[in-house]
């Protein structure tokens, strides 16, 4: 089991140690908090282990998709600052005649009056757009983290698989040498010696493609962070552990604190907002005007005063209304798609959780040891000369199958229980907050 962690409004999941394959997966103890001010990974680190926390850490810090929105958020708030300015007034001047006796000079100043709520509307509407884009920034954040715990754990199988097939070259390497003893004893065929050696050829290109699928693995963990090459050796941690079975209920009821759920539903109300500005548009404003004009010929200056008014017979911004209203429209057809799709992904990614926990089971407390059972007795009956070599062929076989069985039913479980957390994600009210299935 690992514990999910809610630094900077996410959950952060963290790995524990845990037992080998072939023993029983048991819940993890507790972790401690995560630091996040770790430094950033050094190419002088290229020997170290990179745990979980310090690779989350490093891709909140670092990703490119998430700065660039954390920059979206910061200009959305300046566009709720131009939003709250008002009109600027107007200086205007008017000469009448070009004749110095006869003229006439007018100086005014214009000021537009907003009615109808127009910049009240202005405001809400770019509030809204910034609560939408605090709310892609989580939504970020937790597509960062499903990405990074994902990557983290294909490392972490791919270890596990390298390790395994070190494992079954042994085995093969011990069974060549039986077979040679026996083909010297004269009691085997040399065919026998010629068909185990074949069958450890075979267990060594199998490492070889291992050992080259694990560079790729951290190749692309470190890429989530925006690094073209890994700075680590191994990831530290064990992939046993097994996350718990929490109850559907529970989740569904977290559903609706989801980032995708919450980016749907703001994006309704910021289209209700923008409906209100449009609607506040058709409401035309009032100019207010005042000056002086100096008439030259009779030697006197005029105040003048002014109200001017738009009458809006051909344009009433119905267009832009109607436009609003259907874009509203839209978002909430798109909430409601957005809430299938999270319950369809919840129950998908929750069932193959609660598979493959009982995958992990059966195999573990039935399979691996029949089978790791099945081969010591076939290989001690071989050195006896009770069993054939393809007996004992046949035997690591399907102790090489059990054990990569276990291996894949593992790494799903642990995808799942990562998606569980992507779809359902809770953004707690301060950072020291946790939570945990």
């Amino acid at each position: 089991m690992y514990k999910l962690f809610l630094p900077l409004g996410l959950a952060v999941l963290a790995c524990q140690p845990q037992p080998s394959l072939a023993q029983e997966a048991k819940p993890a103890a507790a972790p401690s908090a995560i630091n996040y001010r770790l430094p950033p990974l050094k190419s002088s680190d290229a020997g170290s282990k990179l745990t979980l926390e310090q690779a989350l850490a490093q891709a909140f810090r670092s990703n490119p998709e998430l700065a660039a929105a954390v920059l979206e958020v910061a200009a959305v708030d300046a566009a709720i600052l131009q939003a709250g300015a008002r009109p600027n007034p107007e200086l205007s001047t008017l000469l009448e005649d070009t004749r110095k006796a006869t003229r006439t000079t007018t100086i005014q100043l214009n000021q537009a009056l907003e009615l109808g709520g127009k910049r009240g509307a202005r405001i809400a509407a770019a509030e809204k757009g910034r609560d939408a884009a605090k709310a892609d920034l989580l939504a970020k954040r937790a597509d960062v983290q499903a990405a990074v715990v994902a990557a983290y754990f294909a490392v972490l199988e791919a270890q596990e698989n390298l390790q395994l097939l070190q494992s079954s070259l042994q085995l093969a390497q011990r069974a060549t040498g039986l077979t040679a003893k026996r083909v010297v004893a004269g009691k085997v065929a040399p065919i026998e010696e010629t068909k185990a050696r074949v069958a450890e050829a075979g267990v060594q290109v199998d490492l070889q493609q291992a050992g080259s699928a694990l560079n790729i693995a951290r190749r692309r963990l470190a890429a989530t962070w925006g690094d073209s090459s890994p700075a680590f050796a191994a990831v530290d941690g064990e992939i046993n552990n097994l996350p718990a079975l929490p109850e559907f209920d529970v989740l569904q009821a977290r559903l609706r604190d989801s980032p995708v759920y919450a980016r749907a539903r703001l994006e309704v109300e910021h289209r209700q907002a923008m409906a209100e500005l449009e609607r506040s548009r058709r409401i035309p404003d009032v100019t207010v005007s005042i000056g002086n004009k100096r008439a030259q010929e009779i030697g006197r200056n005029q105040m003048i005063f002014g109200l001017s008014i738009p009458i809006p017979v051909f344009d009433r911004n119905q267009g832009n209304l109607l436009e609003a209203l259907r874009r509203t429209d839209k978002a909430r057809d798109e909430q409601k798609s957005a809430e299938l799709r999270l319950n369809g992904e919840l129950a998908d990614a929750y069932e193959r959780l609660k598979l493959g926990r009982q995958q992990v089971a059966a195999l573990q407390d039935e399979i691996l040891p029949a089978a790791q059972k099945t081969y010591d007795i076939t290989t001690k009956g071989f050195e006896l000369g009770k069993f054939s070599f393809l007996e004992v062929l046949d035997a690591q076989r399907v102790l090489f199958q059990a054990k990569s069985q276990t291996l894949r039913a593992l790494a799903d479980t642990h995808r799942a229980a990562t998606e569980i957390e992507r779809v359902v994600g809770v953004f707690p009210p301060a950072e020291s907050s946790q939570s945990a299935y």
